[in-house]
């Protein structure tokens, strides 16, 4: 993926947003409008699969909504209705409580869940930018997938509101959740195995050896 393109103006809002190409993926954050084409490479679309696969073990049973990209999540700020919003965004993965705040064109607010997969074009915005939305929000945890290091942190918020690290995992771990007590995920389910090369032979390596003859 390329560096994310933005569309130039000073406030975006959902109703501009509804009339843009569909052929086209954008989110809105604060009213700059960023492009989300083209769209996530292989490993991203895997490991979005596998999470959404096991968590959907889970929720099948469950009075929560489960949803994975693309689906919009309208979080309109105290001075805005849905169409005004001005934060319109497409997280990999969303869990939706109540549902009251369910539309057909998507969630209007924010969900009790958000996972994001990072990749290098779009860590800044998932780790700065979505971070500190989610964060003002009330989003009750947000999950940071960083497929690179095959790492999975949790961040919910504090008494003042503020995201605070509650858990990181790791592959060799099962994910529990606060909000979710009853959900365990065994990581190495969601990332693939890292198979180290095995040590070249002396013929690998470029040497040969000579073997005399009896």
């Amino acid at each position: 993926m390329g560096r994310p393109q933005r569309k130039r103006k000073d406030v975006f809002t959902y109703a501009e947003y509804k009339s843009w190409d569909d052929d086209e993926r954008w989110e809105i954050i604060d009213g700059e409008a960023f492009a989300m084409t083209p769209g996530p490479g292989m490993t991203h679309q895997s490991l979005s699969v596998n999470l959404v696969g096991l968590m959907f073990e889970f929720f099948n049973s469950h009075p929560c909504k489960l949803f994975s990209a693309p689906f919009d999540v309208l979080l309109p700020e105290s001075d805005e209705t849905a169409d005004t919003a001005s934060n319109v965004v497409q997280p990999d993965i969303v869990v939706y409580f109540d549902p009251d705040k369910l539309e057909e064109r998507g969630g209007i607010g924010a969900p009790d869940l958000a996972v994001e997969i990072i990749s290098p074009t779009s860590a800044r915005r998932d780790l700065i930018e979505k971070f500190a939305l989610y964060e003002r929000h009330g989003v009750r945890e947000y999950w940071v997938v960083d497929p690179a290091h095959q790492i999975l942190t949790i961040y919910s918020p504090d008494k003042k509101g503020k995201y605070t690290c509650e858990k990181r995992f790791s592959r060799e771990h099962e994910l529990t959740s606060h909000i979710f007590p009853e959900l365990k995920i065994d990581l190495k389910r969601v990332f693939p195995e890292i198979k180290t090369p095995s040590s070249p032979s002396p013929s690998q390596n470029g040497k040969t050896r000579k073997v005399k003859k009896s």
